[in-house]
């Protein structure tokens, strides 16, 4: 009988039921795409980040305070500790590897460098002094898994600007920055001559360099090279790396020494900028990793607010819909006193007529939550589209959250319908005062 009177009642006044039906199956949509985007703009944010550069570095635990003059290490070639190049296929092992998307090593040493278009090579100390940075451009290396990992800093600098092309490895080239281009009369094509304690190689410009920062000044060319000039074959002394991180929280930025293990259980597997560093330390034992801070923490701050932004929107096309719920219920019960009056006269108690009226936006909250959660769905591909280039996924998840949201707002926006509907004396309304 319960359900025939709901059945009945849900059949009559239709336009007014698809007008709440319309105000949610709108606010529905607005949440949805708020949803499926906030929930999928952790990967994309955190991927599209990595345009920005590394946000850890690596240098040994060992070493000797750095010599630092805009960036650059200024120390002697044989001053200070070094990694050996043959432990970095390691960094593919540990718990979050998968988040790894570059890394480069590094070698600096200061060197003399000139065109081999001159005629006399320049006596010692009588060429232009520059900064030789040996590091991987794109370099192919071999990872205990079996496979091969292809990193270098076309990963971990992207944001650097080369006219020409990067070094190939396999090739006697090098890219030389704008400045000191301009300094020593190089042009793309030209050989440059480089020179650092007696030793001399050549190499072929292959790039001019643009960074903005004291690489403008260097010359940058294959780790060999380098390691060679400085007589220290495979190694190198600092290490820049890309990884896809989550925003620390205050539990992400708490000290591990002080968790509990399943706290720290809780740390070490999430992907906190902060676990991903012990994790690199662990596996390439003595160094220190150091977050970028300048990198990491405008990550979390862009993400977080655009997170922020996003349930904001999805509350407010929320309490849209509870006023218009509200207000379609309020004229509802007005319209529907005599029959309210008529049940409670027949036996009906406020509780039925409660549990009636309930049903009745319940299943409003079905009908317009599934039409809300088919329109987000298209929404959220659109947004998704025009801001990552990619769409998120439909996701189940999403779905039963947009049902309980419906369900909750119609409750809510006609609760105090449903009260005033409860508290009417059948007697006043059918003597028609």
């Amino acid at each position: 009988m319960f359900l025939r009177l709901v059945a009945d009642s849900f059949s009559r006044r239709v336009s007014r039921k698809l007008l709440t039906a319309g105000a949610l199956a709108l606010g529905m949509a607005v949440a949805t795409a708020a949803l499926s985007v906030s929930l999928d703009v952790g990967d994309r944010l955190a991927f599209e980040f990595r345009s920005l550069g590394a946000n850890l570095f690596v240098t040994p635990h060992a070493d000797s305070l750095p010599l630092e003059i805009g960036g650059v290490d200024y120390r002697p070639a044989n001053a200070g500790a070094d990694l050996p190049e043959a432990s970095l296929p390691k960094l593919k092992t540990i718990f979050w590897h998968n988040n790894i998307v570059g890394f480069a090593p590094l070698l600096d040493l200061p060197v003399e460098a000139w065109s081999a278009a001159l005629k006399t090579p320049p006596p010692t100390g009588g060429a232009p002094r520059a900064t030789l940075i040996g590091t991987w451009s794109r370099h192919p290396l071999a990872i205990p898994d079996g496979g091969t990992f292809v990193t270098g800093v076309e990963k971990t600098n992207p944001w650097w600007n080369v006219e020409g092309h990067w070094f190939a490895e396999d090739m006697h080239e090098c890219v030389v920055g704008v400045a000191f281009a301009r300094r020593a009369a190089l042009r793309i094509g030209d050989t440059v001559v480089l020179r650092a304690d007696g030793q001399t190689i050549s190499l072929t410009v292959s790039g001019l360099l643009t960074t903005g920062g004291p690489e403008d000044e260097a010359i940058v060319a294959p780790l060999s090279y380098a390691q060679q000039l400085a007589g220290r074959p495979g190694t190198f002394r600092r290490l820049y790396i890309s990884a896809i991180t989550k925003p620390e929280d205050a539990f992400g930025r708490r000290d591990p020494s002080g968790m509990t293990p399943a706290e720290f259980d809780r740390w070490f597997c999430t992907p906190y900028i902060s676990s991903i560093a012990l994790q690199i330390e662990q596996a390439l034992p003595g160094t220190d990793a150091r977050v970028i801070r300048r990198v990491a923490e405008g990550e979390g701050r862009i993400l977080t607010r655009v997170r922020v932004l996003l349930w904001l929107v999805a509350a407010a096309a929320l309490l849209a819909a509870s006023l218009a719920v509200g207000a379609t219920s309020a004229a509802t019960i007005i319209e529907r006193r005599t029959e309210i009056a008529l049940m409670k006269a027949l036996g009906a108690g406020s509780p039925m007529v409660k549990s009636l009226f309930a049903a009745e936006q319940i299943l409003l909250a079905a009908v317009g939550g599934g039409a809300g959660y088919a329109i987000g769905i298209l929404l959220a591909r659109f947004l998704g589209q025009i801001v990552f280039g990619a769409s998120p996924a439909p996701s189940l998840l999403v779905l039963a959250v947009v049902l309980a949201l419906a369900i909750f707002v119609t409750l809510a926006g006609s609760f105090f319908s449903m009260r005033r509907a409860a508290r009417y004396e059948p007697a006043p309304i059918l003597r028609g005062e």
